[in-house]
C-alpha cells in the first residue's frame, strides 16, 4: 500500500520548516544560504494513530513574483501540490492574512484537493481567540498551532490523520508486472524506456533533473504485460528549468510503491556511487524486487576481465546486496536490453516463490545444528522451526525460546543460507522472529 503525501506550504516566514521538524521531531528542514530557498531533505516519513505517511517542506510561495529564486520556488510549491494527497496552508496568526495569503488561497480553491488551514505561531488561548479572523480565506476553520512550543500539533495531526485517503481503495490496476525504472540523473532511464519499446514514446533530456512525472507506459513482451512506470519521463507543459530534483524523489518514491521490480539504473564509466547504494537500500525497505542496470557500457574499454572486475568493485562497496542480479546495457546501442526484462521476469517470479514448511525446515535444521546460534546473558538459545507465511515480500518466521536475544547477524546467516539453497535472487526477504508457545 503506498503512503500519502502530506505537502506544507505558505509564504515566506510562516513556520514551515518549523512545524515540519516539530511533526517529525528532527531537525531534518535545512533552509539553504539564499532567502526563501529550501534544499536539503525536504521530505521524510511521519506515522500517527498507526498511520504513515510522506511529509514535505516546501520554499517560501509566492505566486506572481518576477524575483528568479522566488520562481523558482514558486514551480516547487506547485509541484508538491501537483503531488500531495493533503495540503497544510499555513498563515501566520499574529500578522493575520496577507494578500499575499488571500492570493494562494484562491489558487488552493481552484484546484481539488484537500486544505487544512493552519494558522501558525499561536503561542496561548489568548491569540488562539483571533484564529477566527483567518476565515476569510475561505478554506475551511484554521487549525491553530504553535510548532515552536509544540501548542496542539497533536490535534493537528488527528485532522491530518482523518483527511488521508485509504489507500486499500486505490486504483484496481489489470494484472500486469509493474517495473520502476529509477536511478539518478542522467543515467539513461529514458532512452532505456525508448530502447525497449522501440519508440520514441517519452522525451529524452540530456541534462540531470528534467524530469517531472512518471509516466506509465503499458505493453507486451512474450506474451506477458508490463506497466512500465518511467521516472524519467517528461511531460512538455511541465517543463522546468530550475532543480527540482527532491520533488522528483517523491515521485520516485510513489514510483517504487507502485511497482513489483525496480530496474534501477547506475552509469558505467562512474561506477557504484553512495548515491545509488542509497536507492537501492529506498528500495529495499519497500521490499520491492530489485535489477541492476549498468548502463552506458558501450563507453567502457573492455578485456576478457572487464566485466568481472567491474561486478566485483559494485560488491565491494555494498556487500550486503550482493543477491541482486547486474546486467550490462546500452540505452544507446540498445544492447542487452531484452535480457534485463528477462531478469525482470525473473525476480518477479522469485518474489511469488512459496518454499514448503518440510522442505525448508530439512534444510535450515542442517544449517542451524552446523553453526547454532550464539548463547545470551547465559541463555541456550534454540531454534525449532521455520515457516514461509508470505510472499511479495517472502516472509519467514523462525519459532525459537528467547526471540529477542537472536542477534542480527545470525538473522543475517539465516537469510543467507536460505538464499544459498532456495534462491530469492533480486529479492528482499523479510525474517521474523517468535517464540514458540
Amino acid at each position: 500500500m503506498s503512503r500519502a503525501i502530506v505537502a506544507i506550504i505558505g509564504r515566506p516566514n510562516v513556520g514551515k520548516s518549523t512545524l515540519f521538524n516539530r511533526i517529525l521531531k528532527k531537525r531534518l528542514a535545512v533552509v539553504d544560504g539564499e532567502p526563501g530557498v529550501t534544499r536539503d531533505r525536504n521530505y521524510a516519513q511521519a506515522d500517527w494513530r498507526g498511520k504513515s505517511f510522506y511529509l514535505v517542506d516546501t520554499g517560501g510561495f509566492v505566486p506572481a513574483s518576477k524575483n528568479e529564486i522566488e520562481k523558482m520556488v514558486k514551480a516547487q510549491v506547485e509541484i508538491a501540490i501537483s503531488e500531495a494527497d493533503v495540503i497544510l496552508f499555513l498563515v501566520d496568526n499574529k500578522v493575520g492574512a496577507q494578500e499575499i495569503d488571500l492570493e494562494i488561497a484562491r489558487k488552493l480553491k481552484k484546484i481539488e484537493k484537500k486544505v487544512i488551514l493552519v494558522a501558525s505561531k499561536v503561542d496561548n488561548e489568548k491569540e488562539e481567540t483571533d484564529v477566527h479572523l483567518l476565515n476569510r480565506l475561505g478554506v475551511g476553520s484554521p487549525a491553530p498551532v504553535s510548532a515552536t512550543a509544540g501548542r496542539s500539533v497533536g490535534d493537528l495531526l488527528d485532522r491530518i490523520t482523518d483527511a488521508l485517503p485509504d489507500r486499500e481503495e486505490e486504483e484496481a490496476e489489470e494484472e500486469s508486472i509493474k517495473v520502476a525504472v529509477i536511478g539518478r540523473p542522467n543515467v539513461g532511464k529514458s532512452s532505456f524506456v525508448n530502447a525497449l519499446l522501440g519508440q520514441d514514446k517519452l522525451i529524452v533530456a540530456e541534462d540531470p533533473g528534467t524530469t517531472r512525472d512518471a509516466i506509465d507506459t503499458k505493453f507486451k513482451l512474450n506474451d506477458l504485460s508490463f506497466t512500465l512506470i518511467d521516472t524519467a519521463g517528461l511531460r512538455r507543459k511541465s517543463r522546468v528549468k530550475n532543480d527540482l530534483e527532491y520533488y522528483t524523489s517523491l515521485r520516485t518514491l510513489r514510483s517504487i510503491q507502485r511497482c513489483d521490480v525496480a530496474l534501477i539504473l547506475i552509469e558505467a564509466p562512474q561506477g557504484l556511487l553512495n548515491q545509488d547504494v542509497k536507492i537501492f537500500q529506498e528500495v529495499e525497505e519497500m521490499w520491492k524486487g530489485m535489477v541492476v542496470g549498468v548502463n552506458k557500457w558501450d563507453l567502457i574499454e573492455k578485456d576478457s576481465r572487464t566485466l568481472d572486475q567491474y561486478t566485483q568493485r559494485m560488491k565491494k562497496v555494498a556487500p550486503y546486496l550482493d543477491y541482486l542480479p547486474f546486467i550490462f546495457v546500452s540505452a544507446k546501442i540498445k544492447q542487452r536490453i531484452a535480457k534485463a526484462m528477462d531478469l525482470v521476469i525473473r525476480v518477479h517470479n522469485e518474489r511469488k516463490k512459496r518454499v514448503e514448511t518440510s522442505k525448508l525446515n530439512d534444510v535450515l535444521r542442517k544449517e542451524i545444528d552446523r553453526k547454532p546460534p550464539a548463547a545470551a546473558i547465559g541463555k541456550y538459545i534454540k531454534i525449532y522451526y521455520c515457516t514461509q507465511t508470505d510472499i511479495e515480500p517472502p516472509t519467514f518466521v523462525f519459532f525459537c525460546n528467547y526471540p529477542k536475544l537472536l542477534q542480527k547477524t545470525y538473522l543475517r546467516y539465516l537469510e543467507n543460507k536460505i538464499r544459498e539453497h532456495f534462491g530469492f535472487v533480486g529479492v528482499p526477504i523479510r525474517i521474523k522472529v517468535r517464540k514458540r508457545e
